[in-house]
């Protein structure tokens, strides 16, 4: 059993900042990539961001230079702090983690049950 938990999330007014935080639990011994997605009421659910092993990154245009994304492996845990808020980052935020649970099935994707975040004055 694998569970990813989030955590975070809230009301903050546009230009401030919150920090997300996703705790993996359960039966995965290697990690391989963690990331952050977000869906807005009747919108597509959208890549945010992802972060590799290396600590390799990747972000979405439209969150570029205002969000940062960061893993602790020891914890198994990642984060994304979100500066400069927009009322367009209004969305629910999903964990994501793709990992080795077994050897049989070397390569999985998790994901968490989201995080509200709303931006608004």
């Amino acid at each position: 059993q694998v569970r990813l938990v989030e955590s975070g999330g809230g009301l903050v007014q546009p230009g401030g900042s919150l920090r997300l935080s996703c705790a993996t639990s359960g039966s995965i011994f290697i990690i391989y990539t963690m990331g952050w997605y977000r869906q807005a009421p009747g919108k597509q659910r959208e890549l945010v961001a992802t972060v590799g092993n290396g600590g390799n990154s990747n972000y979405a245009d439209s969150v570029k230079g205002r969000f940062t994304i960061s893993r602790d492996n020891a914890k198994n845990t990642a984060y994304l702090q979100m500066d400069s808020l927009k009322p367009e980052d209004t969305a629910v935020y999903y964990c994501n983690v793709v990992g080795m649970s077994t050897v049989l099935t070397p390569r999985s994707t998790y994901w968490g049950q989201g995080t509200q975040v709303n931006v608004s004055s």
